[in-house]
């Protein structure tokens, strides 16, 4: 009956900080809209780490947040009330604004360079 009780309140922590996380990621994702006029979404599983959420205003600026899994970034995404596209291409891609940095860093890597100089 013990071992059940110890199981029942891990468990009970762990959607507790999940809903945490959800909660902030949230925010973090609506405070990304107001600044950038909007925003939309691609969320990408990447592993034990977690799941990528990466975000494009409808300034073309983008940025990205990681979530502990698939499911809190999922769930975030929701109830930050933002557009998830299944890839990231097409429309969804162009309306990406890259600068001077992200093509120093491009063309680094495709030349074999040091992609952080």
């Amino acid at each position: 009956m013990a071992e059940t009780q110890v199981d029942e309140n891990a468990d009970e922590k762990h959607d507790a900080r999940a809903e945490r996380r959800t909660a902030r990621l949230a925010k973090q994702i609506q405070a990304f809209g107001r600044a950038h006029g909007g925003a939309e979404a691609q969320l990408a599983y990447i592993g034990r780490r977690g799941a990528r959420i990466v975000l494009v205003g409808e300034d073309g600026d983008w940025g990205d947040l990681m979530a502990p899994s698939y499911a809190v970034a999922q769930s975030a995404a929701e109830k930050a009330g933002v557009t998830v596209h299944e890839s990231f291409d097409g429309e969804f891609a162009a309306k990406v604004r890259t600068g001077p940095y992200e093509w120093k860093r491009m063309a680094g890597i495709q030349l074999g360079g040091s992609g952080n100089s």
